[in-house]
């Protein structure tokens, strides 16, 4: 009957307070340094996995992002001996990026995201969604109400058996449990970034663990959305 009480209890929490928080907040004040390691997680990602430029590439394109972050900066403090404003550090951004022999389709596109201000915008590996009402919850009565919840459904419509269906439980409590312990780092503070990464690329290891198919995958992955 108690267990029974936690249950009931754990899940009227999750109905009535269940929310998703975006706890990366893109502060003004990242260092030129912090701007390049973002650019890595997002950015870098995109060119080479939705723009297909090779990863050389990539890293021109980041250095020269880098490049014009520092020359932006010597002319806001009045200290650049090269540039007078900002426009032409970016005209000068425009023939760095044609040298580098893109496609016509790949430069629009990455001339439009930088016009756009795609460069800067965060990432979903950069991105914490976590949920407070995980926050104080023993992970054991967490995986317990997880599996009441969603193990019957992650077997009958992703296709997954019950040993995979464990896994991929036993890896989301830890997810939740993580994100809670990260969303306590400042969102002013880079390190929360880093270890959001870090939190995903686990989680990616934790999937390939449990053997799926792709298709078995997503929709696994889809099923348990219902827990951010």
């Amino acid at each position: 009957m108690k267990k029974l009480s936690i249950l009931a209890i754990i899940f009227f929490s999750l109905t009535v307070f269940k929310q998703s928080v975006l706890a990366q907040e893109k502060p003004a004040g990242w260092t030129p340094e912090e701007q390049k390691e973002l650019f890595g997680y997002c950015e870098k990602r995109y060119l080479i996995n939705e723009l297909k430029i090779p990863e050389d590439k990539a890293d021109k394109i980041g250095e020269i992002d880098y490049w014009a972050t520092l020359q932006k900066i010597k002319v806001q403090e009045n200290t650049n001996d090269t540039f007078a404003t900002a426009n032409e550090v970016e005209a000068e951004v425009m023939k760095k990026f044609k040298s580098l022999s893109l496609s016509n389709d790949q430069l629009k596109t990455l001339v439009d995201r930088r016009k756009s201000n795609s460069f800067s915008e965060p990432c979903p590996l950069v991105t914490l969604n976590y949920n407070p009402i995980y926050d104080t919850a023993q992970k054991a009565t967490l995986l317990l109400s997880f599996k009441a919840k969603y193990r019957k459904d992650l077997i009958s419509k992703a296709g997954v058996n019950g040993r995979q269906a464990d896994q991929l439980l036993d890896a989301e409590v830890w997810k939740q449990k993580e994100a809670n312990l990260i969303a306590k780092i400042p969102s002013t503070d880079f390190n929360r970034i880093r270890k959001t990464v870090e939190m995903h690329n686990m989680m990616e290891r934790k999937y390939k663990l449990v053997d799926m198919t792709d298709q078995q995958r997503a929709a696994a992955l889809e099923l348990l959305k219902q827990v951010q």
